[in-house]
Order: C-alpha cells, then structure tokens, then sequence
C-alpha cells in the first residue's frame, strides 16, 4: 500500500505541475525601442517632454553624449554624387519605392545608420542611409540609387518628396514648440523614453523623417 500510494501521490503532483506549466503566463518579450514624432513641451536638464504627433505625453530622457542635429531647407539639386542621405520610401505597385522625404547628411555624420531596413510610415515602408555614387550608383531623372554597406537600392522622387539638410546642433536647439523626431527611444518605464539621438526642427523647417 505505501508503494502504490507513493505512485498515486507523485502522479497527482506530475499533473499538478504540467497543468501549471500550462496556465501560467509567459514572460512578456522586452519593448522594442520605438521612433517618436512630435513636439517639445519643455526642458528640463537631461528630461524633455514632448507631445507625440498622436496627442500622448512622454518624457524622454537624454543620454550625456546624445547627439543633437536641426534641420534646414533644402532641395534635390543639393543631392550630388557622394552626398550621404537617408531617405523613407513607401513601395508602389509596380514595384519601385517612392521617397517621401530625404535629408542630406553633414560630413561629420557620414555613416550614420547606414544601410536599410524597414520604417514605421506605413506597410512595407523602408529606411535607407547610404551614398549617392557615380559609377553604379547616380542620380539619373527623378531616380536616386543609393549605396549602403551590403547593397544599394533606388527610390523613385517626386514634387512631394521633402527635401531637408541636417546640420550638426546642441541642447540649446532643444527648445518648447520645436518639432522633433527621436529614432530609437528606449521604453523605460513609466511613460518615458532613454535616447541617445534627437533631431529637431528649426526656423520653421521640422525633421520629415
């Protein structure tokens, strides 16, 4: 009897055990860093509030080292061979990507974020930071071909597409009522961000990315 009910026992604790392997809830998977679009509130030392484009307030707060660009206008007879850009695109029917906005790199900021990947203006819609080249790489009509490490792709302008320049800034172009655009933010809790890049608007002109 002492063996069978040793059995009967550790049965019921082997059910016990998968049925709450079965009903407890699994981890929820890390936050993904998220791009914010929107407009400054106030600052205050490393913390900036913004006002996201769909109404929600968020305090992000700055890295010491966060690097800082504004934009100025700018248009596409400025995109030469050999300027480094990035440009968001939306996928068209027939296949070809279409920019909606282009901003031209500083010099000093050449290779940032170079490559492509996938964006969040819309299904299928992509990054690209890459160099306009001469040989394979050009601007031919209303094409750009733009070369990243790994490949190159070739977006499709039109009058619509915005065109800006970044110029290197500070935390003193972090200003309330100043657009920004803030890649990569890392939730942090609490209906706050961690960032290490900020662009911001200037002279009328806000970031498009």
């Amino acid at each position: 009897m002492g063996a069978r009910l040793m059995r009967s026992t550790m049965r019921t604790f082997l059910i016990a055990a998968a049925a709450a392997s079965v009903l407890a809830p699994t981890a929820r998977p890390a936050e993904a860093a998220s791009n914010l679009r929107g407009t400054i509130v106030n600052v205050e030392g490393d913390a900036m509030q913004v006002k996201e484009s769909n109404g929600t307030s968020v305090t992000v707060h700055l890295a010491k080292d966060a690097k800082i660009a504004s934009v100025s206008k700018a248009s596409l007879s400025d995109v030469k061979p050999g300027t480094f850009i990035g440009t968001a695109a939306m996928p068209q029917p027939d296949g070809r990507l279409q920019a909606t906005e282009i901003h031209i790199f500083p010099e000093s900021m050449r290779g940032t974020g170079e490559g492509n990947r996938g964006w969040d203006i819309g299904p299928g819609s992509s990054m690209t930071n890459g160099t306009v080249g001469q040989e394979v790489n050009k601007v031919e009509g209303n094409t750009l071909t733009v070369k990243y490490n790994g490949g190159d792709k070739a977006v499709t302008v039109t009058p619509s597409t915005k065109v800006v320049a970044l110029v290197p800034g500070d935390r003193n172009d972090l200003k309330p009522n100043e657009k920004v655009f803030i890649p990569a933010a890392s939730p942090a809790g609490n209906n706050s961000f961690e960032a290490n890049r900020v662009t911001v608007g200037k002279d009328g002109v806000a970031p498009p990315m």
